[in-house]
């Protein structure tokens, strides 16, 4: 069974959401025998923004720049990583509502038409239902639905959408809020957070004990 585990965070080893996406890991290796992880790191090593130049060579035509020929190879691979892949975790931090830039670019690469989704006389239909998605996420303040900044969440709500849109309809969150509201909220929020990825369901569909 092969696991992609991607993280976004720029904090390093300071980041909330790396240490969950971590633990999150690290439970899946103790109940899946032999399970295969590829790690990426898109904050140290970022896809570029999309251009001219690569809608462009998704159509056909040869990329001008050495830069660009780059991208649209690691870019292929970053696709078969996911499409090769039976759970992806993913490390997910708000950065001013929404994702980071760096795992935006990550998801232009993944959603690619014929591969991931198609279009039909149906309406769109998605092509990776079969894969498992766990996403760990924090976020410095409170945006629940009961919360006054419950508009602001486009961190989220956009990741169920995305995942949704090509298949995956009931991605596992996991999440830290609020952790920038002072020390005690940050380790209650952390530590409920760590539970919750210890006590996700093995890759074999064994509990934690």
């Amino acid at each position: 069974m092969k696991l992609l585990h991607i993280d976004a965070s720029i904090l390093g080893g300071n980041s909330v959401s790396r240490q969950l996406s971590a633990a999150a890991v690290e439970r899946l290796r103790k109940t899946t025998p032999n399970l295969d992880v590829t790690y990426r790191d898109i904050s140290a090593t970022p896809f570029s923004h999309l251009s001219g130049e690569h809608l462009a060579a998704a159509h056909g035509a040869r990329p001008e720049t050495p830069a660009v020929r780059d991208d649209i190879a690691a870019s292929a691979a970053a696709l078969d990583e996911f499409l090769a892949a039976d759970i992806v975790v993913i490390g997910a931090p708000m950065y001013n509502f929404t994702i980071p830039s760096q795992l935006k670019a990550w998801i232009d690469r993944i959603l690619v038409a014929g591969k991931t989704f198609k279009y039909s006389e149906k309406g769109v239909e998605g092509l990776a239902a079969n894969k498992r998605v766990i996403v760990t996420i924090s976020r410095g303040g409170f945006y629940g639905a009961d919360t006054p900044a419950a508009a602001g969440e486009h961190l989220e709500t956009y990741l169920r959408w995305v995942f949704g849109f090509i298949g995956i309809t009931n991605p596992e969150i996991i999440a830290a809020d609020g952790i920038q509201i002072g020390p005690e909220q940050r380790e209650k929020s952390v530590a409920g957070a760590l539970h919750a990825a210890g006590a996700l369901q093995g890759a074999t569909g064994q509990q934690a004990a």
